[in-house]
């Protein structure tokens, strides 16, 4: 899915921290570079075809044509995210190990896991620019954070990464294009592989059985139904979403999102 990200007419770009949240995450793209610093907490991350578990003091660099999806995460999970308007990299990475920067798509590893020097001055950083409120003060900020985290992602150490098998691939793309009720049958028919062997892939790679995937989308096809609870009731879109009952949508909601549907729709509407 390709994202437009609101970001103000008059910056460069935007920072902000993401805490574990009762929200599921869809996999997409953008048209801005990405970063994101991890301070907290493990997490689970499908980019493109690869798999990566974070942790604190991981910087990931996203780039635009890079599909990504933060798959799981645990309660105490937190990271920065950085976002670069292209133009506003076109004028800042004038040195030659910089102008990786402007491509669309990164060929090696884009997770590298930082020292905790790195890590305490780039934390830092982010902190100070997110609370800027002049944008001439956070411009400058975002371009000093662009360079200052690139030179310590190059130097620092590659996060073991893992590939995805490319039948894997296939079938979390049909799951979450829409296929979350497709038999197993005919999910592995169409992924290239025996219902078993998928299976057993699908578990060992994501870290999900294939059912808990399904109702991770199912989950996600809610939330896009639900909103603000304005347009049906959490019963209505949860059926609607494809679970069987509100007890099956009630107990799979609470594992995936941490709370219950009752705590969430307070929260939303308070």
């Amino acid at each position: 899915m390709r994202q437009r990200l609101h970001l103000p007419a008059d910056l460069q770009g935007s920072v902000w921290q993401y805490d574990h949240v009762a929200s599921a995450n869809r996999r997409h793209t953008h048209d801005e570079l990405e970063l994101n610093l991890v301070t907290r907490g493990l997490g689970v991350y499908l980019l493109g075809h690869r798999r990566y578990q974070i942790r604190r003091g991981d910087l990931l660099w996203l780039f635009p044509a890079q599909d990504h999806v933060l798959i799981e995460q645990t309660p105490d999970f937190r990271m920065w995210i950085a976002v670069f308007r292209r133009r506003a990299i076109r004028r800042i990475a004038t040195d030659s190990s910089a102008r990786a920067l402007l491509r669309r798509e990164f060929r090696s590893e884009t997770c590298r896991r930082l020292s905790q020097h790195e890590l305490q001055r780039l934390d830092a950083l982010l902190a100070e620019i997110a609370s800027g409120d002049q944008a001439g003060v956070v411009n400058a900020g975002l371009g000093y954070a662009l360079l200052r985290a690139w030179q310590a992602f190059q130097s620092a150490a590659d996060v073991p990464v893992r590939d995805l098998h490319p039948a894997v691939e296939r079938a979390s793309r049909l799951i979450r294009e829409g296929n979350e009720s497709l038999p197993l049958e005919k999910l592995a028919r169409r992924a290239g592989l025996s219902a078993a062997r998928l299976s057993r892939l699908f578990h060992e790679q994501t870290g999900f059985t294939i059912a808990e995937f399904r109702n991770r989308r199912r989950i996600e096809h809610f939330l896009e139904l639900y909103g603000a609870g304005q347009r049906r009731t959490m019963l209505a879109a949860a059926l609607e979403a494809g679970f069987g009952s509100y007890a099956q949508f009630h107990r799979v909601f609470r594992k995936v999102l941490g709370c219950s549907p009752g705590h969430y729709r307070r929260r939303e509407t308070a």
